[in-house]
């Protein structure tokens, strides 16, 4: 026999893992998406119509975030799809964009 999802002394310890607590309460992405002080965001290009390159400061960081936007009541919020780079691996990009350049050309 199978005893998947329950232990084998055949007791529901679910109820040990709360220990009386309410769980804890979660913050809505989209409250925290308009809560954003977007004042620190540098838009350096638009890439096209909805993913755009801009350097921006988070958690007293510098970043260069490519990353795509999409759009809710009116207001372009920024998506999951993007790549936040730090200062370091920003360099490391820029310094190889002609080996980058070079196989691309190979490539195409």
């Amino acid at each position: 026999m199978s005893f998947r999802g329950k232990r084998k002394d055949g007791t529901d310890h679910a109820s040990d893992e709360t220990d009386g607590h309410a769980p804890a309460n979660k913050s809505s992405k989209i409250s925290a998406a308009d809560d954003s002080d977007d004042s620190d965001d540098i838009v350096v290009c638009e890439i096209s119509k909805n993913r755009r390159v801009s350097v921006r400061n988070w958690n007293g960081r510098t970043w260069v975030d490519i990353r795509e936007f999409y759009v809710r009541d009116g207001k372009q919020l920024p998506g999951k799809k993007g790549i936040a780079l730090s200062l370091d691996q920003w360099n490391i990009l820029r310094d190889h964009a002609e080996e980058i350049d070079k196989a691309l050309a190979e490539n195409s």
